[in-house]
C-alpha cells in the first residue's frame, strides 16, 4: 500500500472537481465519499443533492474564520492511498478505516477534537484520495511535518492487519516517481515509460566507465538528448539539464529535467565522485579504449567484466561498508554498459536487470570511490568494446560474464539485508532474477558444445577425470557427476591440462573461492571459473592459443537444459547461500 503526499494546492474546489470528475482517460468510475472528518459531509457523487461547492465550502470554512492576511497560501492538502495490484478489493468501510488512520497518523486529524476538515473519495477499485483544509478547528495549523513518512509507517502497519502486500519501507535514496500527469502524457503519446524514466535510463548508461564531464557530455549528446548546462560566473560547470527532443510542453518546449531530478546520484557533482576516484589514470578517454582493434574486443571486455565481477565479490562479502558501497554502485555501472552492449537474445532481461538494481545501488551508505575502478574500467571496456554479436566466443563470454555478475548481485542483495536496506535488498533480488534468465539465453549455445565435447572423451580420460573429481572435490563429486552439465566440465578440464595446467590444482582453487552446495548446477560454475582462471576459450569450438581445439561446428548440439546460476532447490529460503 502506497501512500503519497502531493504537493500543497491553493484551490480545494479544484481539486474536488478532478476527484468527481471523469478522469483524464474516462478512468474514474463511481467518485463517492467513503469518509470525512465529520462523516456526515455531503457527497457530491452519490447525492443527487449535494454539490462539490457544497462540499468545498464545508472543508474551507476553518481557513475563512482566519483573517484574510493569516490564512496559509497553500492551504489545500491532498494524499492518495494505493493498494498494491495484486492485492484484494477492498470494501468502503475498509478504505473509511485507511483514511481515518492516514489522517490521524500524519496529524492532519490527530482526534484530539480540533483537527483539520477532510474528506476522502474513492474513484477505482485501488486507491482512494484525501482531501483536508491546513487549519484546525481551533485557527491553529496542523502540525503535520513528514507527512510522507509518518504516512509511509501507518501504511506498514495496515498491510499487515489487512494481509495485503507488504511494501518494503523506503529511506529517501529512491529516484523520484513520475507524477500521473507524466504517465498520462506517456500514454498520450504512445510511449512504454514516462520521458523522467527513458531520460535516467539513457542518463546513467552515459555515466557508466566514463571519465571526465566532455566524454559523459559527448554520450549524452550521442544519445540524442537535448542539453542545458549550468556554469557559475567564472565559467565552472555546475550541472546540466537534458530533455527528450520530442517532449514538448503545452507552449511546444522540451521539457528539461536536472540530473538531481532523474536520480540522486546522477546530479553533476555526485556524477563527478565516480572518475574522482581513477586516480592514476588519465581522465581523457586513451586512443586504445575508442578505437578497438580486433573482433575480440567485446570478448575480451567480457573476461575482464568476469574477473573484475569475482574479486568484487569477495570485497562486498567481506570488506568495508564504504567501499563496498562504492562496489555495489559500479556493479551497477557495469550492468548498464553490459545491456547496452548485449545480443538481441540476451537484451531485453540485462536490460530489466539493470534497471531493476538501479535501486539497489544508492543508500545512506556514502560510498569511498577509487577502491572500485576495475569495475568501472570494465563498464568501460565493454562500451568501448561495442556491441557483441551473442554467438562464438562473444557469446560464451557474454554467459562467463553473467554467471560472476550473478554472484556480485546476490552479494549486493545479502548485503543490503543485512544492512536493513529492505528496498534494494528486494531490488538486487529482482536484478539476479533477470540474469538468470539471461544467463540461461547466454550459456545455451556454449555449455551444449561443451557438453557434446564432453561425450566425446574416451572412456579411460573420462575415468580419469572422475577420478580426478572424487579425490579433489570429495564432498561434491557425486552431486557434480549425476548433473548433465558434468560433461562439459570434463571437457573443460581436459582443454586446462592440454593449455599446462595442474588440473587438480586448478579445480581445487576454482571450488574454493566460494561455497557450492547449494547449487543446482556446480558443475556449470565450475566451468566458467576454470575457462577463466586457465584462460581458455569460452566457447571451446574456437582453437586456442595452445593449440588445444573445440568441437567442429557440424557436431554443436544443444545439451540438456541446465540450470541458471544460482537456482536453488524447493524450499530453500530466498535468503539463503547461492551456489
Amino acid at each position: 500500500m502506497i501512500p503519497q503526499i502531493h504537493k500543497q494546492g491553493s484551490h480545494t474546489l479544484g481539486l474536488l472537481y478532478y476527484l468527481y470528475g471523469k478522469g483524464t482517460h474516462e478512468e474514474h468510475v463511481d467518485p463517492h465519499l467513503v469518509a470525512s472528518f465529520d462523516g456526515m459531509s455531503p457527497d457530491p457523487g452519490r447525492d443527487p443533492t449535494a454539490t462539490k461547492k457544497d462540499l468545498g465550502q464545508l472543508l474551507d470554512q476553518p481557513l475563512h474564520l482566519l483573517a484574510a492576511d493569516q490564512r496559509p497560501a497553500k492551504h489545500v492538502w491532498h494524499c492518495s492511498v494505493r493498494a498494491a495490484p495484486e492485492d484484494p478489493i477492498l470494501t468502503d468501510d475498509q478504505w473509511a478505516d485507511i483514511a481515518r488512520r492516514i489522517v490521524a497518523a500524519t496529524g492532519i486529524d490527530p482526534r484530539d477534537g480540533a483537527g483539520c476538515r477532510w474528506a476522502a473519495v474513492r474513484h477505482a477499485d485501488d486507491h482512494i484520495h484525501i482531501v483536508a483544509t491546513l487549519v484546525r478547528e481551533d485557527g491553529r495549523r496542523p502540525d503535520h511535518h513528514r507527512s510522507g513518512k509518518r504516512a509511509q509507517a501507518e501504511a506498514r502497519l495496515i498491510e499487515k492487519e489487512l494481509g495485503l502486500r507488504q511494501v518494503a519501507p523506503g529511506d529517501g535514496t529512491a529516484a523520484q516517481r513520475p507524477t500521473s500527469a507524466e504517465r498520462h502524457k506517456a500514454e498520450r503519446q504512445g510511449r512504454e515509460r514516462t520521458a523522467r524514466e527513458e531520460l535516467r535510463e539513457t542518463v546513467r548508461r552515459a555515466v557508466s566507465g566514463a571519465r571526465s564531464d566532455e566524454e559523459f557530455f559527448d554520450r549524452l549528446a550521442a544519445a540524442g538528448l537535448l542539453i542545458r548546462k549550468r556554469a557559475a560566473p567564472s565559467g565552472d560547470l555546475l550541472g546540466y539539464k537534458v530533455a527528450l527532443p520530442d517532449d514538448l510542453n503545452r507552449d511546444g518546449e522540451p521539457v528539461f529535467y536536472p540530473g538531481a531530478r532523474l536520480a540522486p546520484d546522477l546530479s553533476l557533482p555526485r556524477i563527478r565522485e565516480r572518475w574522482s576516484g581513477d586516480t592514476g589514470t588519465d581522465p581523457t578517454p586513451r586512443q586504445e579504449d575508442t578505437v578497438r582493434a580486433g573482433a575480440g574486443a567485446p570478448a575480451s571486455a567480457r573476461r575482464s567484466t568476469a574477473s573484475a565481477a569475482w574479486q568484487a565479490v569477495l570485497i562486498v562479502e567481506h570488506g568495508d561498508d564504504a567501499v563496498a558501497a562504492a562496489h555495489i554502485a559500479a556493479a551497477g555501472e557495469v550492468l548498464d554498459a553490459l545491456a547496452k552492449t548485449s545480443a538481441a537474445h540476451t537484451r531485453r532481461e540485462l536490460q530489466d536487470a539493470a534497471t531493476a538494481f538501479e535501486r539497489a545501488s544508492r543508500s545512506h551508505v556514502r560510498a569511498v570511490r577509487g577502491h572500485d575502478r576495475a569495475l568501472r574500467q570494465a563498464a568501460r571496456e565493454l562500451v568501448h568494446g561495442g556491441p557483441a554479436l551473442g554467438r562464438g566466443e562473444d557469446g560464451a563470454t557474454t554467459a562467463m560474464a553473467i554467471d560472476m555478475l550473478f554472484f556480485l548481485i546476490t552479494a549486493a542483495a545479502h548485503w543490503h539485508a543485512r544492512m536493513g536496506h529492505a528496498q534494494q535488498a528486494e531490488a538486487a533480488a529482482q536484478a539476479a532474477e533477470h540474469l538468470r534468465t539471461a544467463y540461461q539465453a547466454a550459456a545455451a549455445q556454449p555449455l551444449g558444445v561443451l557438453y557434446q565435447q564432453g561425450r566425446r572423451l574416451s572412456r579411460p580420460i573420462l575415468q580419469r577425470q572422475t577420478m580426478l573429481l572424487r579425490e579433489t572435490l570429495p564432498q561434491l563429486a557425486e552431486q557434480i557427476l549425476a548433473e548433465p552439465g558434468w560433461y562439459a566440465l570434463a571437457a573443460t578440464i581436459a582443454d586446462a591440462e592440454a593449455a599446462g595446467h595442474d588440473p587438480a590444482a586448478i579445480l581445487s582453487d576454482a571450488a574454493g573461492h566460494r561455497e557450492l552446495d547449494t547449487a543446482d548446477s556446480v558443475s556449470d560454475v565450475l566451468v566458467w571459473r576454470l575457462r577463466r582462471t586457465a584462460d581458455l576459450p569460452a566457447d571451446s569450438s574456437f582453437r586456442s592459443e595452445s593449440g588445444t581445439a573445440g568441437v567442429p561446428s557440424a557436431t554443436r548440439r544443444t545439451a540438456p537444459q541446465t540450470s541458471a546460476p544460482g537456482r536453488r532447490r524447493s524450499g530453500e529460503e530466498t535468503s539463503g547461500k547461492t551456489r
